[in-house]
């Protein structure tokens, strides 16, 4: 059985940029221990002659036939966006650099 200490949970949590209250990093340290108990577990399991699957069942694709279809008129598009300039969609800046 691994162990996480409060101490883990609190640096994940700030990497994380999550504040925590003190009782919430003692309740998810002993949760994150089942997770990573239960995690060490599989991996023990897993052997090379074993395929790695991503779902129980087989999946079949379920999309409908790509079929080219005439494009959206850009003068309709941008008549119907908040704001546009140059035929180009004009969103708020967020990076704070000068344009």
């Amino acid at each position: 059985m691994s162990t996480l200490s409060r101490d883990e949970v609190a640096r994940v949590a700030a990497l994380a940029r999550i504040d925590l209250r003190p009782e919430e990093l003692d309740r998810l340290a002993g949760e994150l221990v089942v997770i990573v108990d239960a995690i060490a577990e599989v991996s023990a399991v897993a052997t090379p002659d074993i395929p790695a699957t991503s779902h129980p069942l087989p999946l079949s694709n379920v999309f409908r036939d790509d079929v080219p279809v005439a494009p959206l008129d850009v003068d309709d598009v941008m008549a119907a966006a908040p704001a546009s300039e140059d035929g180009r969609f004009l969103v708020p800046q967020i990076l704070g650099e000068d344009s």
